[in-house]
């Protein structure tokens, strides 16, 4: 065959599958209403609240068949504010409309005939994968964010589309910081803007269920975790584009003089011990169900991709010259237009979402000073006060330490994170002096250590504890509440101070019972967490560390696990300020969060938010003690000063945070509701509250859509393997 009849051959077979995919995607999206028999092995999604789906297997451009019965509703919508559980209107709501947007609020129906199954699809996609790449609804998520100061503003767009030949429900489960404020969230269809509403969780789970059944395009977002959320959006068709923006708060970290910037972007695969069923699962792409999970990330296996990227571009405007600056996590592009200002977007314009955006820029003038920043509105006035340590700390003699390293040694830390942890804690034996002791944990499914009691720091045990160190190997689920126990209940030498040093991606689904032994057993212990690897849990690492009246530290995957260890050495060698209070002058404050300031490390400030009346211009006293003397900040607050309008929001999100913390300690039905009350009046997310967002103006032809969840690549450094449950109600080797 000469070169021209091979190219007629190829031209011909283009325009033949050309006109075949012509021919099935109008018959598809025109003749929805006829029943079309499916093929053997459809899997229907199960019930559920929000939207978690049954798995499909994901479909080739050109080979998908729609099994889809069609039921009919009745009943309708209506526009409008509408009013929340306790008949209030939804008054901040309204003030927040622009006239480009809408907002609309279903109205509970009769149906004349049998109710409807609450089943989140009732049809299922059934094709081949042709090669690697897995067509995702997901297709791209867009980050803008600006910082003034130490606060945060975060814009998250999220664009859903539909690549298959029939109508479909994406669900997306996907992290924020654990300490973001969210408080605006719009869909947009087309031209369209439609503002969601902050509801109770169970109501609006019942207006997104009914929008759903009658195929109406809702969505609707929840907080699984404080840093794990749950997007579901409703009836998207064949073709169609969906966007949906979120809207957060937060304070930036600041260690060491470096304020730190974080955006997460993939949730980690999390174990959860048996007879837990309200973790978070983690299960292979197309095998929903299978963790016995209320929530699951479903993870693209080795090899398989989809089209979903993420574009970051961020703006800092620090007040100060910014110094230096680096991301080690990500390639960037710079441009400074100014001494205090940078803007920071990622190279190429996007990324693989499967690792957390890190973000450091130290400012002019050495040791920062205290910061306090307010802001009024009708309801009051707000603040944060970020309370750094004194420029020139105590130099005082270290006392004798305990030291005891608890290492996890679970399947997700296979590979590179338990290496990374392995060369901390190798540093952080090598810099024990004599007097001190230590001790080394390892847990996986069960917890083993050295010995019973603490380990003189000898030459020669510490070479005894290095090889002990190195013959460790990862594998098996993460019962961390037995490196907890291990760690909190051996007898404590009271002639030292003792350390304890948790190493972590954090990869549980238990975090409330964690935290809950740690404020049991603590004792006079202190907690220092090292989040080890490039997306790891940083709400249980954070609040381990709180908890266990320490603080955290984060090795990334390019990050010195040495000099890690050497700057925990460094704090911990000079005293903390305790028994801090605080004397605010002519300031009238209430709601102070946390209502107890928490001691005070060189080189970590913490930040405290709270209410208050009377004049801005006054001075600040901060009194505590350092090695057993008394130290006094002092930090002037000029009127008129700092203004932040995120401050509201950011003050309920601390309160929340607070209550939720005090739960945890002392589970008590009134909590809730506190919670709950205080994120309507704010008009944020919380577990107890949700937004959802309905298009009342057209139904979609048919019935519900198929469930697609979407899949996401396992973190950076994580082997599928060893952490992905791949049998019925199993659990992975993490």
């Amino acid at each position: 065959m000469n070169q021209n009849e091979i190219l007629r051959t190829r031209a011909m077979q283009w325009l033949v599958f050309s006109l075949a995919a012509v021919l099935l995607l109008s018959g598809c999206s025109t003749n929805t209403s006829e029943h079309v028999t499916g093929l053997p092995g459809i899997q229907r999604a199960p019930s559920g609240g929000g939207g978690g789906g049954g798995g499909i297997a994901m479909p080739a451009p050109m080979r998908s068949h729609l099994w889809a019965p069609m039921p009919s509703y009745g009943g309708g919508f209506r526009g409008g504010l509408g009013e929340d559980s306790k008949g209030r209107a939804a008054g901040a709501v309204e003030r927040a409309l622009t006239g480009s947007e809408e907002l609309w609020v279903i109205a509970k129906v009769q149906r004349a005939g049998p109710a409807a199954s609450d089943e989140p699809g009732s049809g299922s996609l059934m094709a081949e994968v042709e090669g690697k790449h897995v067509p995702m609804p997901l297709k791209h998520t867009e980050v803008k964010a600006t910082v003034s100061g130490y606060i945060g503003t975060v814009d998250v767009r999220q664009e859903f589309h539909n690549p298959y030949s029939g109508k479909i429900e994406a669900v997306y489960v996907f992290p924020l910081p654990h300490n973001a404020a969210v408080g605006e969230f719009i869909m947009t269809i087309g031209e369209r803007r439609i503002r969601g509403i902050v509801r109770e969780r169970k109501e609006a789970e019942r207006v997104y269920r009914e929008a759903r059944s009658q195929g109406y395009v809702a969505s609707l977002l929840t907080e699984e975790r404080p840093n794990v959320f749950k997007q579901s959006v409703a009836n998207i068709e064949p073709g169609k584009q969906i966007d949906v923006a979120i809207r957060y708060y937060n304070t930036l970290d600041y260690t060491d003089g470096w304020y730190e910037f974080v955006f997460p972007m993939v949730v980690g695969p999390r174990f959860n011990p048996s007879g837990v069923r309200d973790g978070v699962g983690a299960v292979p792409r197309g095998k929903s169900g299978r963790s016995g999970q209320a929530t699951e990330v479903p993870y693209l296996a080795p090899g398989e991709y989809s089209s979903h990227d993420t574009a970051l571009a961020l703006e800092v405007d620090a007040g100060v010259a910014i110094e230096e600056f680096e991301c080690r996590t990500h390639k960037i592009s710079t441009k400074t237009t100014s001494p205090g200002r940078i803007s920071v977007a990622l190279a190429d314009g996007g990324s693989l979402p499967n690792k957390d955006f890190v973000f450091r820029y130290r400012v002019a003038g050495g040791e920062m000073k205290s910061a306090f920043m307010t802001h009024r509105d009708d309801r009051g006035g707000y603040f944060t006060l970020m309370l750094y340590p004194p420029k020139e700390p105590l130099r005082l003699a270290r006392q004798p330490l305990e030291l005891v390293f608890v290492l996890d040694c679970s399947g997700s830390m296979n590979g590179a994170p338990l290496r990374e942890a392995k060369a901390a804690i190798e540093q952080g034996l090598k810099l024990l002096q004599p007097g001190d002791s230590f001790q080394l944990i390892n847990f996986s499914m069960s917890a083993s250590q050295l010995g019973e009691r603490p380990i003189e720091a000898s030459p020669e045990n510490i070479e005894a504890g290095l090889r002990h160190l190195r013959s460790l190997e990862a594998g098996g689920g993460t019962m961390m509440i037995r490196g907890i126990e291990a760690a909190l209940d051996f007898p404590h030498d009271p002639e030292r101070l003792r350390f304890v040093c948790f190493l972590t991606d954090g990869y549980i689904g238990n975090e409330t019972e964690i935290l809950r032994a740690i404020h049991q057993r603590l004792g006079a212990s202190r907690i220092f967490s090292f989040g080890i690897g490039s997306s790891v849990n940083r709400f249980l690492l954070d609040e381990m560390a709180k908890a266990g009246r320490g603080a955290v530290a984060y090795l990334g995957v390019k990050d010195s696990a040495p000099e890690i260890m050497k700057d925990f050495f460094t704090r911990i060698s000079q005293p903390a300020m305790t028994d801090v209070s605080v004397d605010w002058g002519g300031l009238e404050v209430s709601e102070v969060f946390p209502s107890a300031v928490p001691d005070v490390f060189v080189g970590r400030p913490v930040v405290l938010a709270g209410r208050f009346r009377g004049s801005a211009g006054t001075n600040i006293r901060v009194n505590g003690k350092a090695g057993g003397k008394a130290v006094q900040i002092e930090i002037p607050v000029l009127a008129g000063g700092s203004e932040q309008p995120a401050l509201a929001n950011v003050w309920a999100r601390m309160k929340i945070s607070s209550l939720s913390t005090e739960f945890i300690r002392r589970p008590d039905r009134e909590l809730p509701e506190a919670i709950k009350q205080v994120a309507l009046d704010y008009g944020l997310l919380t577990s107890f509250t949700a937004f959802v967002a309905v298009d009342s103006t057209r139904r979609t032809e048919g019935s519900e859509g198929t469930t697609v969840p979407v899949a996401v690549p396992v973190p950076e450094g994580v082997k599928y393997e060893t952490t992905v449950t791949d049998t019925e109600g199993g659990e992975p080797g993490n």
